[in-house]
């Protein structure tokens, strides 16, 4: 199959759905290329205020968040002007192709073997289920397929964890308020552990056990941290786990960058979209979506814009490095952020959207000395 278009998107998981179902229905000729296999389905989390584009397939919401220390201290934290909402990826995936269909853009089924730059045009070549080549061409092409960092960072740890989806025989959770961290839970000598604990009714949640280490950890540890989790620590009574979820996601400072040729770029993850402190993605990639879509409409260069500016970089860096080594102590450093600063101060941080005088606020929270010395070269 051979074609040509305007815009080629690589990839359907999140970016490049979220990317292709934005200019659907708009003047560009867009073409949408993945194999056409089932992916793993996934939970996306993220807050913004107000109504956004992805509420038709939200699927729970929350303007109350709690954060336990590891001594039992809890924070009940109101997240107004924000809301804190979940999408799962099966309900983002059946919106964004209903959009797709109604707009135009064209769907090949293919799984793509390489992305080729040129001075008028970029060429995507790959092949279909039945082994025929295809071969695209278009002015731009995004690609949201995972790739490595393009260099070393200093330091490379995983957001790793796994997730039950649970229910209980008898009212056991709170619907209105969710859990971001509570780090009732041991903490490993380099890194952070906490279980996260989204309710979606009196009797339903998301129970998640997360640590911020270098590895992950075998099927037999990840069940016993959520037995302990949910027995020793939520004293849930008997429930049924009715669904799983695992994943692992890079917390790094080395680079990916966006621009990878004139005509070329990435998106999503690949495309720096992972915050490296958090692992948070996807309103990153919305901004991402939105910025390229207004370029495209105007005429004007359509990269993706950096997701989080140097400075916020250079501040997940350290944070980073600091956990890596074992000179911060995570838990602490997380507990005295959302203790000692406005919540939404801390969300517009981690969306990079502070100031540099909020930034030295927020960054107060982590103890001098141990930041300072993740600075040394090493």
């Amino acid at each position: 199959m051979d074609g040509s278009a305007d815009v080629v998107v690589v990839g359907a998981g999140a970016a490049g759905l979220s990317l292709a179902s934005r200019l659907a229905g708009g003047p560009l000729d867009v073409v949408l290329v993945s194999p056409d296999t089932p992916a793993a389905p996934k939970t996306w989390c993220y807050w913004e205020p107000g109504d956004g584009r992805w509420d038709p397939v939200v699927g729970a919401r929350w303007d109350l968040a709690r954060v336990h220390g590891p001594d039992g201290a809890e924070l009940l934290l109101p997240l107004a002007p924000y809301t804190y909402k979940m999408v799962r990826s099966p309900d983002h995936e059946r919106h964004a192709l209903d959009r797709i269909a109604a707009g135009g853009v064209r769907r090949v089924a293919a799984e793509v073997d390489t992305v080729s730059d040129g001075p008028e045009h970029a060429t995507v070549r790959g092949r279909d289920a039945a082994g025929r080549e295809v071969v695209l061409t278009a002015r731009w092409v995004y690609d949201s397929r995972p790739v490595p960092p393009a260099a070393a960072g200093r330091v490379h740890l995983l957001q790793h964890f796994r997730g039950w989806f649970v229910e209980t025989a008898r009212p056991a959770f709170e619907p209105g308020v969710a859990t971001f961290m509570d780090f009732r839970t041991p903490q490993p000598a380099g890194g952070v552990s906490f279980g996260y604990l989204l309710p979606t009714s009196a009797t339903r949640a998301l129970v998640e056990y997360t640590e911020f280490t270098r590895d992950v950890l075998s099927d037999s540890g990840y069940s016993a941290a959520l037995r302990q989790y949910t027995g020793d620590v939520l004293g849930l009574p008997d429930f049924t786990v009715t669904d799983v979820e695992e994943g692992a996601i890079p917390l790094t400072d080395a680079p990916f960058p966006r621009r990878v040729g004139r005509r070329v770029f990435r998106i999503g993850t690949a495309g720096g979209a992972t915050r490296p402190s958090t692992g948070y993605t996807f309103a990153a990639v919305q901004r991402q979506v939105e910025h390229i879509a207004t370029a495209l409409a105007a005429g004007r260069d359509p990269a993706p814009p950096a997701a989080y500016g140097r400075r916020h970089l250079w501040m997940d860096q350290v944070l980073l490095r600091g956990l890596d080594a074992g000179e911060i102590d995570g838990a602490a450093f997380f507990m005295r952020l959302f203790d000692r600063q406005p919540t939404a101060r801390v969300l517009r941080f981690l969306d990079g959207a502070t100031s540099p005088r909020e930034d030295l606020a927020v960054m107060g929270a982590a103890p001098l000395g141990p930041m300072l010395r993740t600075l040394l070269p090493g």
